[in-house]
């Protein structure tokens, strides 16, 4: 899911991606794929981009879609010989879900950790 009203701000205040990027201490590349939806913004960056780009947070923010392949031998029990049945299979997509947006939120915090040490 695109982050359209992110976009639309930095595109309206002149800034390109990767002045942007600067500003939440990230590479263009990792920037352009969080603008495209395609990776996670965490609550931390959404606040550095709400005062750089000089506004409300709620101006820019929009959820995040998760997007899953189920049919993954990672997320399915059934493709690991038939172990699990489908309460089982239910609860462990939940936890999948939770467990990869954990996972992206401390990849997140780790990237601007590097990008601190390097400055």
């Amino acid at each position: 899911m695109q982050k359209e009203k992110l976009r639309t701000v930095r595109k309206r205040k002149g800034y390109t991606q990767q002045q942007v990027a600067d500003a939440i201490a990230t590479d263009v590349s990792n920037y352009s794929r969080k603008e495209s939806g395609a990776v996670k913004i965490i609550q931390a960056e959404w606040d550095k981009l709400a005062k750089f780009l000089e506004v409300p947070v709620e101006e820019i923010y929009e959820e995040d879609e998760v997007n899953i392949n189920i049919d993954h031998p990672v997320f399915n029990d059934q493709a690991q010989g038939n172990m699990g049945n489908n309460i089982n299979a239910t609860i462990n997509n939940e936890l999948s879900i939770e467990i990869i947006k954990s996972l992206q939120e401390y990849i997140s915090l780790l990237k601007e950790e590097v990008a601190r040490l390097k400055k």
